[in-house]
């Protein structure tokens, strides 16, 4: 069944040129392609989560399929700064989860969130090969479903492992992200 994608961009970082160059390349025709987008930018946590709490209602009116949060995190780390905000941060993203959350159970979307890593400085690292946590602490870590570390490799290759899953056992491949969107890892 078709449906729409709700994209709530927190960066600045959706390009449709690359949607024209993906639909091109399934030969699809592109302004259809984006018509089926609906764009939205967050410029603070407060704003992020309005979005998200009136996305509801255009849920009822459109046949949405999928909802992308890119990045959930972004905000709160430049808006909380240090640890004496990091309750007050969490119980902020705790209720942006929730909303998620709820509009997954309401209307039978899948959400994916992109996250952003941080280097342990914790003196610990000798031992551990990839010293990179995500961000947002257990909060986002309990509340995925399946969470998926991204990590770049030679030239436009990229390594996907699977971190958590409930139905997924830890495996990893590699792709190659490329003009015309995600394919098979390049030599």
């Amino acid at each position: 069944e078709k449906g729409e994608l709700f994209f709530l961009d927190t960066e600045g970082t959706f390009r449709p040129e690359r949607i024209v160059d993906i639909a091109g390349r399934f030969k699809l025709n592109s302004l259809d392609v984006l018509e089926n987008i609906a764009l939205t930018r967050a410029y603070n946590v407060d704003q992020q989560l309005e979005i998200l709490n009136s996305v509801g209602s255009m849920m009822v009116k459109y046949k949405f399929a999928v909802l992308i949060v890119d990045s959930i995190i972004a905000l709160y780390r430049a808006e909380f700064i240090g640890r004496g905000e990091l309750s007050a941060r969490q119980q902020h993203l705790g209720r942006f989860i929730k909303q998620l959350q709820r509009l997954c159970d309401e209307f039978n979307i899948a959400v994916l969130i992109t996250n952003q890593v941080v280097a342990q400085v914790d003196g610990c690292n000798s031992f551990v090969q990839d010293p990179k946590k995500a961000c947002g602490g257990n909060i986002i870590a309990h509340a995925s479903q399946t969470r998926l570390f991204l990590k770049k490799q030679k030239g436009v290759n990229r390594g996907c492992t699977i971190h958590d899953s409930p139905n997924l056992p830890p495996a990893t491949c590699t792709f190659s992200i490329t003009s015309s969107g995600i394919g098979e890892a390049l030599e």
